[in-house]
């Protein structure tokens, strides 16, 4: 029985179209699912929308229509997103489904019964834009001298019946599970801001409003719904079956990983586990907060005019390299800045003329002078051997153990590494040189790079999937030998070769890209 292996993204709250830091969080968290595929895991990969809250009531009602129509609306454009990005979900979750809603209900009645909900009357400054209830202490001071919350948006004075969790409870559990399980929260910068911000104590947590009623109704409490965050965070156990005790239920949870924003971080690793510990339900095993994507260096704002759409640069450049860009280029859980012109330069230098060239030249070369025969080569040469070597440690060894450690630039690093020394290789080795003198020899240097583009192509498709696709339906390898297993197989070429497959001239796999000429 295949290892389960739960994964989610944050789910993106549809208030407005999708950017490209929601598309990043959503292509780094594909690159995870597809790799732990690949190692034989049984994957089950979460998203969805966020829809309920003051933010979205207040949206729609600025554009004149219902909040369940705006929700609608909005919410297809993340799942379109994500389509468009080639991201390989399981669910696609939006929060105002009923199962959800009845789910939210159950953690809610959980926690009651726990004894850690009251009746209160909340005062205090609350962000709309953040969805989130701020401590004096918290605030910031603008530059004008208004109150702002941590993260420089506007907060206002509220004062409402409310329920209240019993968060204050909770704090030195909190530290003592962050002290014993060191790896729930990552990367090691996350995990010491929310150590801080336990150890400055807890307030319980107002957890419903009543001046609006776009949200999970609380339980015997009609005229109140859930704190936005309270709904949201559930969805994560809503995917999979809660409150019923389905065959996913008891598969998939505890969570394996959130990857999450490291702007909610807070909401994740001190709410979310709070909230499960009173229903008496299991932990996520952990807890990874990226980075922000930077424009060119500048942080996304709608009023900078620096927002853009990911469906744009698909169109533009094409969704693997974006893919590619976007994981190579940002080392995950830090920030990272991208443009037209850095996306250009990467993907031509790394894929088009480096890989894209290797697989090109060494694939129309078999076709051209082997006719498209796979050839098998004698006895290999020291510098066959220490190729493959090569190419073995860093596809069976050292891709893997960064993919494993969330360490994603890393592994796309140890990627290229190998990709240089089999350019480095047909150079010396210059088998249009041995065509005429030694024709055997030939064969095994072409037999060589056969193998190790094949490995390359199989260890990098959870970066670029689809061009991974295509080049190994290129060279014939069959759909079901191209996960870390089939690296394994050392009979998998010699197979292959004494098939009937035979290698026509390729298309270039990762064409030169061009910046687009504006309008």
């Amino acid at each position: 029985m295949a290892d389960p292996f739960y994964i989610t993204t944050a789910i993106s709250y549809p208030n407005g179209r999708p950017h490209i830091g929601h598309a990043y969080e959503a292509i780094a968290t594909d690159a995870i699912a597809r790799f732990q595929r690949m190692r034989g895991r049984d994957v089950f990969f979460l998203t969805g929308t966020d829809e309920h809250g003051l933010k979205m009531a207040q949206a729609a009602r600025e554009r004149g229509t219902s909040p369940a129509e705006f929700a609608e609306q909005m919410s297809s454009y993340f799942r379109e997103m994500n389509e468009s990005l080639n991201i390989s979900f399981d669910r696609f979750i939006r929060t105002t489904e009923p199962a959800h809603h009845r789910a939210s209900q159950a953690i809610w009645q959980a926690m009651a019964d726990k004894g850690d909900l009251y009746l209160g009357r909340y005062e205090g400054w609350y962000s709309v834009r953040d969805e989130a209830y701020y401590d004096e202490k918290e605030l910031v001071e603008g530059d004008n001298g208004e109150r702002l919350s941590p993260q420089g948006t506007a907060v206002e004075w509220t004062v409402e019946e409310s329920w209240f969790f019993r968060l204050s409870a909770y704090q030195e559990r909190l530290l003592a599970y962050y002290r014993d399980h060191p790896d729930f929260i990552r990367p090691e910068s996350r995990r010491n801001e929310v150590m801080r911000f336990v150890e400055g104590g807890l307030s319980d947590l107002s957890i419903s409003r009543t001046s609006f009623d776009w949200g999970v109704k609380v339980p015997g409490s009609d005229k109140h719904v859930m704190y936005v965050w309270l709904d949201a965070l559930t969805n994560y156990i809503t995917g999979i079956g809660y409150p019923d005790d389905t065959e996913e239920w008891r598969k998939f949870w505890p969570a394996d990983l959130h990857v999450i924003g490291k702007d909610v971080v807070r909401f994740h690793a001190v709410y979310w586990p709070a909230f499960l510990m009173s229903a008496g339900l299991a932990l996520p095993r952990q807890v990874f907060g990226h980075g922000w994507l930077l424009s060119r260096g500048e942080k996304m704002s709608k009023s900078v005019g620096n927002v853009v759409d990911p469906n744009d640069l698909v169109r533009a450049f094409g969704v693997d390299s974006l893919r590619y860009f976007l994981l190579r280029e940002i080392t995950f859980g830090q920030d990272g800045s991208y443009s037209g012109e850095a996306i250009v330069t990467k993907v031509n230098a790394d894929l088009a003329n480096t890989f894209g060239n290797l697989a090109q030249r060494t694939l129309s070369f078999i076709a051209k002078n082997c006719d498209g025969i796979l050839p098998v080569g004698g006895k290999g040469d020291p510098a066959d051997e220490a190729l493959i070597t090569l190419i073995s440690e860093v596809t069976r060894r050292d891709v893997p153990a960064h993919f494993e450690g969330l360490q994603l630039s890393q592994g796309i690093e140890s990627w290229l590494k190998a990709v240089f020394a089999c350019n480095q290789y047909i150079d010396s080795q210059a088998p249009w040189t041995l065509r005429k003198s030694d024709p055997e020899r030939m064969k095994a240097v072409l037999a060589t790079l056969y193998v190790a583009i094949r490995d390359l192509a199989i260890v990098i498709a959870p970066v670029v999937p689809e061009s991974s696709a295509r080049l190994l339906d290129a060279m014939g390898v069959p759909e079901g030998e191209r996960d870390f297993a089939a690296l394994e197989d050392p009979d998998s070429y010699d197979r292959l070769a004494a098939s009937a497959f035979r290698l026509v001239p390729p298309t270039p796999i990762f064409p030169r890209l061009e910046l687009p000429v504006e309008d």
